[in-house]
């Protein structure tokens, strides 16, 4: 039981409820259907039916649109311990695709087999359904950035949400993370073109803020960050347990 209390997932459900020993049974066996999925090969098709979803074990992926003229929106970055494609079963037809940005480890989950498990372990179905709604309200902070941001403030609080991300499941600090993303991963994120991504980075860089170079993001000064991003983690809902 160790292993699945370890798990990215039961880490990050653990804001939530403190699971049981059932509970945490049940979990493992929805991580049992592991697979290994390539860089840049699609596990999920937009508008493809789906009758499973996956729990992601390792690695990073994204979601994303493609527009009618061939442009692409990421609409959200999945990191250890998230689901992959919880809305396309639930909805039965998935409204974005899904693609591995290294390659990663992912459980496989069944439709029927999810939910029977939130059929039979309430508590456990209360703490997925914080989950997707903490998934929810961080592409409200999205939307807001793309709408109301300008470009530093835009980098600096998804640079931030990421880093509190990564941390909650044992991959991060306050000092920061291991970053496998692109400047055209950031470019198609948040709405700006890579070039323009490249002068941001820069421009933070040289105000001792923040550094991302060689796949690690490294804050300088992070109190000035969050002050730059207008950022709240509130709405990560970090705090502790409110199930035990």
């Amino acid at each position: 039981m160790n292993s699945i209390e370890e798990s990215p997932l039961a880490r990050k459900l653990s804001a939530f409820a403190v699971l049981s020993e059932d509970e945490l049974a049940v979990l493992a066996q929805l991580h049992q259907r592991r697979k290994t999925f390539a860089a840049g090969c699609d596990l999920v098709h937009q508008g493809e039916p789906r009758q499973a979803a996956y729990i992601l074990a390792s690695g990073w992926a994204c979601s994303y649109k493609i527009q009618p003229e061939g442009s692409r929106q990421i609409v959200d970055f999945q990191i250890p311990g998230d689901f992959l494609g919880l809305r396309s079963v639930l909805l039965r037809t998935s409204d974005h695709s899904i693609e591995p940005v290294v390659e990663i480890e992912a459980a496989e989950v069944m439709a029927g087999d999810l939910l029977s498990a939130l059929a039979d372990t309430p508590r456990l179905a209360a703490a997925i359904l914080w989950a997707a709604s903490r998934d929810e309200a961080m592409v409200v902070e999205h939307l807001v950035g793309l709408g109301r941001r300008d470009a530093d403030a835009r980098m600096a609080h998804f640079l931030l949400e990421l880093g509190a991300r990564l941390a909650f499941v044992g991959l991060g600090s306050k000092e920061g993370y291991a970053c496998p993303l692109t400047q055209y991963h950031l470019a198609d994120a948040l709405g700006l073109t890579a070039v323009h991504v490249n002068r941001v980075l820069r421009q933070l860089r040289e105000r001792e803020l923040v550094t991302f170079q060689r796949g690690y993001v490294k804050f300088g000064d992070i109190d000035r960050l969050m002050v730059l991003a207008d950022f709240d983690p509130a709405y990560l809902d970090q705090t502790g347990p409110l199930l035990k």
